[in-house]
């Protein structure tokens, strides 16, 4: 849970609460991403061959080392069904963000302190959608947004180690440092990351017949940040501007009601910081969350536990849907 949650919060973070399963394309993978390479890797101001090198360089991207100056991290895209022997379809848009601050612990490690809204939007009108007609059972369905608060990690030298499941996993492998795919292009540095995820549902069959795709999670997210090397080197920048792409794919969502029928729902988003809100998102969907998820303009003030996935939320907040 914890490694998975740290490289992909802020960027719709869906964690798990009890992992099964995770791999993840490191820079000593080379099978899945490639080795790290580029003259500017290795300075002047952050070395990111080493652990602390890409700590600061991470932390940068998901906050500001100003410490306590909040900074936003957005998404925007769309949400596909992919059915077996169908033509993938577009569903819906999906477009959000997380406002977060770091905070500097003792002993070096950083605290990233996040809440974030994503809300699911009409394809034609770009309006956020309250209700949604699934076509493929003929029924209007109630739409849950994401709205994950809080949603924290520590930003560390070196991955964090395996979960312990309830003190079922005394394994303590030698930690890893926390060394990052980076890529030089020209002027630019690129970075992706590959989760993979097999986790117990927070969403249980036998009481969410028609919300569950099952007793098992199945699901993968895909990252790809684009930074340019002078601003990953410049040592005045406490805060680094990124683009780049984050891919999920996904079991159905619970609130569309699909049970366990075959397939699965894709996101393609376009992410990154830098920008003001109102440069990346339409004043009306800023209008509805200001009237409706005012909170999530602002970064929590303090850090708290805990830090719950969207389906854990589902689980807390909702109630299972009757049957037909």
């Amino acid at each position: 849970m914890q490694r998975r949650e740290f490289l992909a919060a802020g960027v719709g973070a869906f964690g798990a609460a009890a992992l099964a399963s995770a791999t993840l394309a490191r820079a000593d993978t080379a099978a899945v991403a490639g080795t790290g390479r580029g003259a500017a890797l290795a300075g002047p101001y952050l070395d990111l061959r080493t652990g602390k090198g890409n700590q600061l360089a991470f932390a940068r991207i998901q906050g500001d080392l100003d410490f306590g100056r909040q900074k936003y991290g957005w998404y925007k895209g769309y949400v596909t069904a992919v059915r077996p022997d169908r033509k993938i379809d577009d569903l819906f848009g999906f477009e959000g963000f997380g406002a977060v601050k770091l905070e500097q612990l003792p002993d070096g490690r950083i605290r990233r302190i996040l809440r974030e809204v994503g809300l699911y939007t009409d394809l034609k009108s770009g309006e956020v959608l309250e209700e949604w007609r699934n076509p493929y059972l003929g029924e209007m369905v109630r739409v849950v947004p994401v709205a994950n608060d809080p949603f924290n990690f520590l930003i560390e030298e070196y991955f964090p180690e395996p979960p312990r499941f309830g003190g079922q996993n005394q394994e303590k492998p030698p930690r890893v440092p926390f060394i990052l795919p980076w890529q030089q292009r020209g002027d630019r540095l690129d970075m992706e990351v590959h989760i993979h995820l097999l986790y117990p549902n927070a969403l249980q069959p036998d009481r969410w017949p028609r919300e569950s795709s099952g007793a098992m999670v199945q699901a993968s997210e895909f990252f790809a940040h684009h930074v340019r090397v002078a601003d990953m080197q410049n040592p005045k920048l406490t805060q680094l501007p990124f683009h780049g792409v984050w891919n999920r794919v996904t079991p159905w969502l619970p609130w569309m009601l699909m049970g366990q029928a075959p397939g699965h729902c894709q996101y393609a988003c376009f992410m990154g910081s830098g920008e003001a809100l109102d440069e990346v998102f339409s004043r009306p969907l800023l209008d509805y969350i200001e009237k409706h998820y005012p909170k999530y303009l602002r970064a929590p003030d303090h850090w708290s536990e805990p830090s719950l996935s969207s389906l854990e939320n589902y689980a807390r907040e909702q109630k299972p849907t009757p049957a037909r």
